[in-house]
């Protein structure tokens, strides 16, 4: 499922403009954070909100290492919100989190300096 986080590896082979299109990475707001003990890695499960439109959506999200649960509402973050939900122990994931690996491979959120409105999509 995951790419090589090795800040040294090769890029990726080039694609197309439509490609990157597809993917539709918006920003939400962190509503609830709550442990998550059924996952196989350390992780916490979200609410977040992006916006009418798109609505209230679930994600779980190996963040542990860096957040505490307290932390996370009022939070912005980037997610991909068109792909399928994916059941993750025993909850459906709606949306994917999106992070960056630190030096030892933990996520690091991927989200804006300033607060932006709800549903904003990433260009």
């Amino acid at each position: 499922m995951h790419m090589n986080h090795d800040p040294a590896a090769e890029p990726a082979e080039t694609i197309g403009f439509d490609q990157f299109l597809a993917v539709d990475i918006r920003v939400g707001t962190i509503l609830e954070a709550e442990a998550f003990p059924e996952a196989r890695k350390p992780a916490y499960k979200l609410l977040i909100d992006f916006g009418p439109t798109i609505g209230r959506k679930r994600s779980s999200a190996q963040i542990t290492e860096h957040y505490a649960l307290e932390d996370l509402p009022g939070m912005q973050v980037a997610a991909v919100v068109n792909f399928p939900p994916r059941q993750i122990g025993k909850m459906m994931s709606e949306v994917l989190t999106l992070g960056f690996p630190d030096k030892d491979g933990k996520v690091v959120l991927f989200h804006p300096s300033v607060p932006v409105p709800n549903g904003g999509r990433l260009f």
